[in-house]
């Protein structure tokens, strides 16, 4: 059977100088879970990331765990985030009186991101964009092809991000564009989403399971960030 774990990096730094790089939490999320695949006796043919600071610690950490050398990581740069900085200041620009607080919380943060993100899928965003919505859709598809195509009967591991691994969701339940937006901002720091695929179609088994912090003193390692 050909299978593949798409993982969310772990918890990046939300709220510092620069978001791309793990946090000492984030670190610790992307251990346990190597250490749950030893437990589980899980092994993969081969590892992929995309190409951001973020995606390559968390392989990083994950290999740790397993008690394997961090090389030989597959980067697809097609597996990275879309950038939602950019996203939400172009939505603040084209409305001023969204405006975030001085203060602003985390919820702040989030509620006009949603609405960023739903504008820029119905293409009403304005302002010089890294990608369209478009844009963002295909290189899903195109990675998911190359996956189906090269990687017969392996078992793959592919380090991504909550943008792109709900857009890949969104496509296989071909669900509509809003259904996204939801998926990303419930998917966990280091949640596995687990596929079955051929080389026709790729199926969806299971997503957002964290089975390596499903444990009463592990709950506080819980993150959405």
């Amino acid at each position: 059977m050909s299978e593949i774990y798409f993982v969310r990096h772990g918890q990046a730094s939300f709220g510092s100088s620069n978001y791309d790089q793990l946090s000492e939490l984030g670190h610790q999320q992307a251990r346990l879970l190597g250490e749950y695949f030893l437990r589980r006796g899980l092994q993969f043919d081969r590892i992929l990331t995309g190409d951001m600071v973020r995606h390559r610690e968390t392989a990083e950490g994950i290999c740790q765990g397993l008690g394997l050398p961090a090389t030989g990581f597959e980067v697809f740069t097609e597996l990275n985030e879309f950038d939602f900085h950019s996203i939400l200041q172009a939505y603040l620009v084209q409305f001023p009186d969204q405006a975030l607080p001085d203060k602003p919380a985390v919820a702040d943060f989030f509620k006009r991101l949603k609405k960023a993100i739903l504008l820029w899928s119905q293409d009403g965003l304005q302002g010089q964009l890294p990608e369209s919505w478009q844009t963002f859709e295909q290189r899903l598809l195109d990675v998911r092809a190359h996956i189906m195509a090269q990687y017969k009967g392996q078992r793959v591991l592919a380090v991504s991000s909550g943008g792109a691994i709900a857009m890949l969701v969104r496509q296989l339940l071909q669900a509509p564009s809003e259904a996204m937006i939801e998926l990303n901002l419930q998917t966990r720091n280091t949640a596995l989403i687990h596929c079955v695929f051929n080389q026709h179609n790729m199926r969806l088994s299971s997503f957002n399971s964290i089975p390596h912090l499903d444990s009463p003193e592990l709950q506080t390692l819980i993150t959405y960030t």
